[in-house]
């Protein structure tokens, strides 16, 4: 019996030429609306579904393969007397290859101001059903979603006359994770349009966007995924202007030093190593900024990353090249500080536009468990206004103030306990990742290399005890920022008292684990 081959693609990335090699070996093609008009313009012989099923394509095609002559031909097996006896007397022919490619839903809700009424219209019902009729029945078809494959299933017909089994059970598995993803990706964007709790079953889907060189250690194999729809100020959507391939660990950073940075509006610059800042600077313009940010740990940012939310100009490039730096990302680079800057080999530039942008509420912080996934909602909030309380005797001046609200972005961000200290818009310490608040002090303390008298500090969480209060009046820290909630609060208030130390509760807590 004369093989048949259903084609039907929304991408017709070389359909034209599949086809035409697929009349060659003498399989006959069935097809449905745009696809068999391009194969037939190109002067390919089809015939049309409707002369299979014997029945027109209605409601605006959105029906015309939802037919027994279709999904018998597909899922009728092969060694079952039973099955073929009766496709024989129903008039069925069996369907032996499917190219299919869905509708667009990917590209049409990443389209601005895309209506829900278009987006349902391009949700795909006959393709999928097709798709996983055919690949159920893998043992007898070679089903195709991915026009990469093309080439092999031709090359198997021509050398072997069928398609091995090893290759339709590839085939098949890519269906099921390409209609997975499909299903997903509808479902995720009904789901964003609405305010409600997660689902009892969750499906995420994302997108591989490269083969990484290896995990967080070289043993490690690592893929990065991106997730649908248009992130602007990720840094996915960054473009590398110069530089190797971004590593694992190189992605983890970057990130970091983003989401601290959109903390801040001012010309800011954030130094990241091992995913803790190393160096926060705010100032005038991005040299200034740049200058603070480097000035709290220069031993520390060597070999790190650099965020900046303004363009990279000639000074600042020629003061960055003094150093290795890994990457550097900002939105932008004059030219000459791209002639500085790329005669360094193995530094990365990236350019990110829209780099202040803040994550949509919709976002969530999702962390990988052995045997389960952790969500939470991201951490998008500083403090409440109105949570703000002055505890102490003394109240902080303005420039405390200032100081200490910036010293509170930069500990939200930083591993728990946290601890920052911050002068003029500067960080002069920083204490992350100790597993006590004491040491997270002392650390913050014992590793500036900035003057920390007349400094501020940052606590991401409540000091369990006043030993931390003790520790920072000595070394002339003047007013500190914590959430207070503490049942031992007393012990601190009375201890900065004691001192002339300003503190301020905000009433909300900032661990990041």
């Amino acid at each position: 019996m004369k093989m048949r081959a259903l084609i039907s693609v929304s991408d017709k990335t070389g359909i034209v030429e599949f086809a035409r090699r697929l009349e060659i070996l003498g399989i006959e093609i069935i097809s449905t609306g745009g696809t068999a008009k391009t194969l037939m313009e190109n002067g390919i012989a089809v015939t049309p579904v409707s002369q299979v099923t014997g029945f027109p394509e209605c409601l605006d095609g959105r029906v015309k393969t939802l037919h027994p002559a279709v999904h018998g031909g597909l899922l009728a097996m092969r060694d079952h007397p039973e099955h073929m006896e009766q496709i024989e007397k129903l008039n069925i022919h069996p369907i032996d290859i499917v190219a299919i490619n869905l509708y667009p839903f990917r590209e049409t809700i990443g389209k601005e101001g895309v209506t829900l009424e278009e987006a349902i219209e391009n949700i795909d019902i006959g393709g999928p059903t097709m798709l996983r009729s055919g690949a159920k029945n893998h043992k007898d078809v070679a089903v195709i979603v991915d026009p990469r494959d093309y080439d092999r299933v031709l090359e198997e017909l021509k050398e072997q006359g069928k398609v091995s089994y090893e290759t339709k059970y590839r085939l098949a598995l890519k269906v099921f994770e390409h209609t997975a993803h499909y299903d997903a990706m509808i479902a995720q964007y009904l789901r964003e349009r609405i305010e409600g709790e997660l689902p009892n079953h969750l499906t995420l889907t994302f997108e591989k966007v490269q083969d990484l060189r290896y995990g967080e250690n070289p043993h490690q194999k690592a893929v990065f995924y991106r997730e649908i729809g248009k992130m602007s100020g990720s840094l996915i959507e960054a473009v590398q202007l110069h530089g190797k391939e971004l590593s694992f660990n190189n992605i983890n950073d970057a990130n970091g030093a983003l989401e601290l940075l959109k903390e801040y509006d001012e010309p800011t610059v954030v130094a990241v190593k091992h995913t803790n800042a190393c160096g926060v600077g705010s100032g005038y313009d991005i040299f200034d900024a740049y200058l603070k940010a480097y000035a709290c740990d220069p031993t520390s940012i060597f070999g790190g990353i650099v965020a900046a939310n303004r363009r990279i100009d000639a000074k600042t490039a020629q003061e960055m090249s003094k150093i290795f730096l890994e990457i550097i990302v900002a939105p932008d680079f004059e030219e000459e500080a791209l002639e500085i800057l790329t005669a360094k080999k193995n530094i990365r530039l990236l350019k990110l536009e829209h780099i202040e942008k803040r994550p949509s509420q919709k976002t969530k912080d999702m962390k990988k468990v052995y045997g389960g996934l952790l969500i939470q909602d991201i951490d998008d909030v500083l403090y409440e206004e109105e949570e703000l309380k002055i505890v102490t005797e003394r109240i902080p001046t303005k420039k405390e103030m200032e100081d200490m609200l910036f010293a509170w972005k930069v500990v939200k961000h930083i591993k728990s306990n946290g601890i920052v200290l911050a002068k003029d818009q500067q960080t002069v310490g920083i204490g992350p990742g100790q597993v006590n608040r004491i040491w997270a002090v002392e650390n913050a303390i014992r590793q500036s290399l900035v003057e920390v008298k007349g400094s501020v500090l940052a606590s991401d969480a409540f000091f369990p005890f006043a030993d931390c209060v003790e520790a920072a009046a000595k070394a002339g820290i003047t007013a500190i920022i914590q959430p207070g909630g503490s049942i031992k609060d007393e012990d601190s208030i009375e201890m900065a008292n004691r001192y002339g130390v300003a503190m301020i509760f905000t009433g909300m807590r900032h661990f990041k684990h």
